[in-house]
């Protein structure tokens, strides 16, 4: 599962894939969030949303882009908090969490870690066969976030990652979360 994080629009998509293979999208969307809520309020939707996601899927990864500074510290911050909650949600459900930088991720997705929103998306939708990016960037993002996960971090930490997989089927069976 790949997480764009952002406090007004916060992309997510779940992708099934191997190294080697073509990737599947299986889902993609952005929540988004009223920017006329405080914080915390708009903190909780985020992670009632990754939650229901991440209970649907079960994804054996959450991949949160890692958020670096910005010119704005109430964006920076408002990324960052939602980056924690993606975050929370994946650790407290025993899911493997990983980060990777916007240009790690350019560069997993076009060959380039200076590419652009245009570049990713359009090598997005080529790499999974769509007609056309998915819309809007932040969606695209996350897909690609997903992508990189699947092609740069599944071989990193395979034992922790089996073993988060058996507890949340064990969790799943038991009825728990």
């Amino acid at each position: 599962m790949g997480i764009d994080p952002g406090l007004t629009r916060c992309g997510v998509a779940v992708v099934e894939g191997r190294p080697g293979q073509p990737p599947q999208l299986l889902q993609v969307g952005v929540i988004r969030t009223d920017a006329t809520l405080d914080t915390p309020r708009r903190l909780v939707t985020i992670e009632a949303e990754i939650d229901a996601l991440a209970a649907a899927w079960l994804p054996d990864v959450v991949a949160v882009e890692r958020v670096f500074a910005q010119h704005n510290v109430n964006t920076v911050m408002g990324t960052a908090q939602a980056a924690g909650v993606a975050m929370l949600v994946g650790a407290r459900r025993g899911m493997p969490v990983a980060q990777h930088t916007p240009s790690e991720v350019k560069a997993a997705i076009t060959g380039s870690g200076r590419a652009d929103k245009d570049q990713v998306g359009s090598m997005v939708a080529r790499i999974l066969r769509l007609s056309e990016p998915p819309k809007p960037a932040d969606a695209a993002d996350a897909v690609a976030l997903a992508i990189c996960q699947v092609w740069r971090g599944g071989t990193s930490n395979r034992y922790a990652e089996a073993i988060a997989k058996q507890q949340r089927a064990k969790n799943t069976r038991a009825g728990g979360q």
